[in-house]
């Protein structure tokens, strides 16, 4: 059973940053590819970033590409979600995902292990 739990969540101002760690209970965490997807009250959850089992290649979703740094320490079992010049906009609650798969995905459907969440409020 693979478990994840996000931490580092909070209400912040605007143009602050923010770190969201994921760790994951698994003895294989360098064979999952991990994701960080959000969902804003009232919308879908979305795409923000992915990272490939290794940590040499990332992805990222346009409306936070240059903000946000996905990356991973597999000696932790750990994800991470560096969040700069945060904007109301990415008030969500922020969810990571581990994926057994080889390809790095956007999409929600090839994640096989999630999170519970954890809540970011950007204040204006």
């Amino acid at each position: 059973q693979v478990q994840l739990v996000e931490s580092g969540g909070g209400l912040v101002q605007a143009g602050v940053s923010l770190r969201l760690s994921c760790a994951v209970s698994a003895r294989t965490f360098s064979s999952y590819n991990m994701g960080w997807f959000r969902q804003a009250p009232g919308k879908e959850r979305e795409f923000v970033a992915a990272i490939n089992k290794s940590g040499g290649r990332t992805d990222y979703a346009d409306s936070v590409k240059g903000r946000f740094t996905i990356s991973r320490d597999n000696a932790k079992n750990t994800v991470y979600l560096e969040m700069n010049s945060l904007k109301p906009e990415d008030t969500a609650v922020y969810y990571c995902a581990a994926d057994w798969g080889l390809l790095l995905s956007p999409y929600l459907q090839p994640y096989d292990y999630w999170g519970q969440g954890t809540q970011v409020t950007v204040s204006s």
